[in-house]
């Protein structure tokens, strides 16, 4: 309802000015007004009297001029352009509480997108029309032009009706594009329209013919005042969107209401936490954390794609299709489609080959450490665990590295543990020879069986007094040899020997009484120990319980037995882990181990009895209960579920490099001008494994464009005063570029017979808007919704009026008080032609909201028959609006 009412509302409008008094115009000598010589350059003369063949022949060169002015100026706005996304990107740290009371430091944008492209990304990419009316107007003495003005409703009129008509028949078949912002396209759309009726009011209705210093003064001022409401609208439709209607923020705190769709538990309290975590909700947090999912989702994708796949190896490929997809600016779609026009190669593919490079080098390079010629002997393992009834237990020493030609001498020594030598293990002394590409040796321990129950007993082995002799023989010092070692006896150099009774069937416990589980790692390995004996074969029921973690949800519930068979000491429990691949993780669920159960127990009589004590028990019952297996104080453990590191750092990795700022950011002249004269590939190669060879075209264009990239690449780089140098020196260039579009312009009408106006509509306005025509396509079909083609448009519509005529005016009618004059502006061409730009401007925006119906779904796209019939219908209304004017330009038809 809302909706059809503005329309209402617009149309009345409308309708009020085709009653408005307007200046009418002198329609003689049209032709002979609009020779006059250019800012910058001279006309060429002499214009009159000429014949048909240097007509044609001067009309040629001025438009070959133009055209090649237009592809200066699209190059230099594609340096603009670099410098506004580089500014609008820079990052805050903001600090977010978790729900485990932890505390996370994310980065977010400083730049409200919405605000961003209303202000500098609206300058940046009609920079030239802006500049263009302002030059205009102080280049012919702060008098009113035709070219400027008409240019901005020319490229409007180009934009509303021709661009879009272009993105809605690029959508792919049976697919279709809607906008996410609506709200804030219909601020955008009303002000888009409000700001040609507003210039008929102040042109024909509040002073005719003249422009007051209030009037150019208000109409600048809306400039602001669109961004205002644009961003009111963004911030209302974020909210909306991220927080749950039942948990709205209000004054007070958090107040429950109705909602009508259910959110799942888990967005509810990571809302709530971010709600209380803030005073006030932060949309970019949240969009942050909806920002890191989407990666997450793409990075799950690839891995069910190519689940052998390494994880660098889906990092390179992931960074590909993860910054083509990724959400961008306005500013990349129209540099990158700069680029492409001229032979620059993809912006996107040329960023990820020098990423994968820098990582390439990176891994090949070989660290002093790895590249070291010392031998190390130490222990491998260094723990060891045997019966008593073992024999003899041998420890393995290892040497690693150096010069294998050498002889090694390591002097070894046992020394008591809890274990005594001489009644649990014989002494140990001697030294360990180690010969020639000799890379192992072992110390064999004998170990003394009894048949006493007693805890289970430890010693200990030591290396010391390593020494080198030559392949001749010598003794070598290891220390001193040209000031590097030769041999070193590396940690572990000690080595432990566990030894377990085998009277008694044992205590079983876990290992650990804490897990960590990464969920990548599929399954929690645990372990069950028995100690203090080995004897029988036992039974140990085991189950699992819940804890914050849910069985079959988070991992899969197990309950059973462990068969510990005669002399095993170890057993492990394979539990299996859901891996959801969250970004972060942390459940955790227990195991709990039951009373052990001894299975073919021997009797009374088979056992040994050699142990006699006082006591008032009966004896028999004493060993009877002592050889009966029991639970140890490790009988339950908890198993917590963390995120996979490696996945959580790849998708960190991922994010910092799909950053699309960086792409378009240069930190040094060389750079620059590498990129200037370097020939890039082809853009059909962009797919394939090997790029496509540059065709000649490319070369052409890379020629013919080289003089405005060595000019463009004298612009300080964007790393310079967080990319405001690039800024300044951009607009410089590109204003400088526009002045002389101008006196060609000039002068190609006075050559060929067009006037400015018609000028200004046609040639000027297509010219500049051939970059944002290939930009909206491109964002067309590959961003997920419609608002960076359609809410652009409106936008910057509305932004090249209030700020291109509004400041050009402001500054006119500013000079003429201060002279005790009046700015005068003819109203008559300017006033018709803005009518009927917002007749058919109202007509395109009816149309867009119509086609969100169910029919078509969206405003780009849809059904073939829907889709052609739209974009026929903007193009007659461009044709339309483009005959009218150029008629009522001449006087063939009147005005209103």
């Amino acid at each position: 309802m809302t909706t059809k009412r503005d329309c209402i509302v617009v149309a009345a409008t409308i309708a009020l000015m085709l009653t408005g008094p307007v200046e009418t115009r002198n329609c003689t000598n049209i032709l002979g007004n609009n020779c006059r010589e250019g800012l910058l350059l001279p006309l060429w003369k002499p214009t009159e009297q000429l014949c048909l063949a240097d007509r044609i022949l001067r009309g040629l060169i001025y438009l070959l001029a133009l055209t090649y002015m237009f592809l200066g100026v699209s190059i230099a706005a594609d340096r603009f352009m670099g410098a506004i996304e580089v500014i609008t990107s820079q990052e805050r740290s903001i600090t977010l509480r978790k729900k485990d009371g932890s505390k996370v430091k994310i980065k977010v944008r400083i730049w409200n997108e919405t605000v961003s492209n209303l202000t500098l990304m609206a300058l940046g990419s009609s920079a030239p029309e802006i500049l263009l009316s302002i030059i205009e107007i102080c280049g012919n003495g702060f008098e009113a032009g035709d070219l400027g003005p008409n240019t901005i409703v020319g490229s409007a009129a180009f934009n509303m009706f021709m661009i879009l008509a272009i993105c809605v028949v690029a959508i792919p078949r049976n697919e279709v594009r809607k906008q996410l912002h609506l709200n804030v396209f219909l601020v955008t759309a009303i002000w888009s329209i409000f700001a040609y009726i507003w210039l008929y009011i102040i042109l024909a209705v509040s002073s005719p013919g003249v422009i007051d210093v209030w009037e150019g003064t208000a109409t600048f001022l809306m400039f602001p005042l669109t961004v205002l409401t644009a961003y009111m609208a963004d911030r209302w439709l974020s909210l909306k969107k991220f927080v749950p209607m039942r948990y709205r923020a209000d004054m007070v705190g958090l107040r429950a209401v109705s909602s009508g769709r259910e959110t799942p538990k888990a967005e509810e309290d990571s809302m709530i936490d971010l709600l209380q975590n803030k005073r006030s909700f932060n949309v970019e947090e949240a969009e942050f954390e909806q920002q890191r999912k989407e990666y997450l989702r793409i990075l799950r994708q690839l891995r069910q794609q190519m689940p052998d796949a390494e994880l660098s190896t889906l990092q390179e490929k992931a960074t590909y299709e993860l910054t083509k997809y990724a959400k961008k600016s306005r500013a990349f779609y129209r540099v990158q489609a700069t680029r492409l026009l001229i032979g620059d190669g993809n912006i996107v593919e040329k960023s990820v080959k020098k990423t994968t490079g820098r990582l390439k080098r990176r891994d090949n390079v070989v660290s002093p450490k790895q590249a070291t010629s010392t031998c190390k002997v130490c222990f491998n393992p260094c723990h060891y665990t045997v019966l008593e009834n073992v024999g003899t237990v041998r420890v393995r020493v290892e040497r690693r590295g150096g010069r294998p030609d050498l002889t090694l001498m390591v002097d070894y020594r046992t020394e008591d543990g809890t274990a005594t030598a001489g009644s649990d293990y014989v002494a140990g002394k001697g030294t360990l020879v180690m010969g020639p590409d000799c890379i192992e040796a072992f110390i064999e321990i004998p170990i003394i069986d009894d048949d006493i129950f007693e805890e289970d007993e430890h010693f200990y082995i030591f290396l010391d007094n390593l020494q080198v002799k030559s392949r001749e023989g010598n003794m070598v010092d290891p220390e001193t040899v040209r000031n590097a070692r030769l041999a070193v006896l590396e940690t572990p150099s000690i080595a432990t020997v566990m030894i377990l009774d085998d009277d008694h069937p044992g205590l079983f416990s876990f290992e650990n009484d804490t897990y960590d589980v990464a969920e990548s790692t599929g399954d929690a390995i645990v372990k069950v120990i028995r100690r203090t004996g080995s004897r029988g074969r036992v039974l140990v029921p085991f189950a699992t319980a819940d804890g914050t973690g849910k069985a079959v949800i988070d991992y899969e519930p197990m309950e059973g037995a462990l068969m510990f068979e005669n002399e095993e000491v170890e057993k492990s429990l394979q539990i299996g882990i859901v891996n959801k691949e969250q970004y972060e993780r942390n459940e955790y669920f227990v195991v709990t181990l039951s009373k052990p159960v001894k299975l073919n127990a021997p009797t009374f009589d088979e056992m040994d009895t050699h142990e006699q004590t006082a006591t008032s028990v009966p004896i028999n019952e004493r060993i009877e209960e002592m050889g009966q297996p029991a639970l140890g104080k490790i009988n339950k453990c908890v198993i917590k579920i963390h995120e996979s590191r490696e996945f959580k750092n790849a998708v960190d990795m991922l994010i910092k490099k799909t950053n699309v700022s960086l792409l378009l950011r240069t930190s040094t002249w060389r750079e620059q001008f590498v990129d200037a004269v370097t020939m890039n590939p082809s853009v059909e190669g962009e797919e394939e494994e090997e790029p496509a060879k540059p065709t000649a075209a490319t070369y052409a264009v890379h020629i013919l464009t080289m003089p405005w990239k060595l000019m463009c690449a004298f612009v300080p780089p964007t790393d310079y005063w967080s990319g405001w140098a690039s800024f300044v020196f951009s607009i410089v260039i590109i204003g400088f570029i526009t002045a002389l579009i101008g006196d060609l312009t000039n002068h190609f009408g006075c050559t060929v017979g067009l006037i400015d106006v018609v000028t200004a509509i046609t040639f000027v306005a297509i010219g500049t808007s051939v970059p944002d025509t290939f930009a909206s396509h491109v964002a067309a079909i590959q961003d997920k919704y419609a608002d960076s083609s359609i809410t652009n448009v409106t936008g910057s519509n509305a932004v090249n009026v209030f700020l291109g005529i509004g400041l050009a005016w402001t500054i006119a009618a500013a000079y003429h008080a201060y002279n005790g004059d009046q700015f005068k502006v003819h109203a008559g061409t300017l006033a018709f032609s803005v009518t009927i730009f917002c007749l058919e401007a109202t007509a395109c925006i009816v149309i867009l909201v119509a086609r969100r119906s169910k029919s078509v779904g969206g405003e780009l796209g849809g059904p073939l028959r829907y889709k052609v019939a739209t974009a026929i219908t903007f193009v007659a209304l461009w044709f339309v609006y483009i005959l009218l004017s150029s008629l009522e330009s001449y006087c063939i038809i009147s005005g209103f």
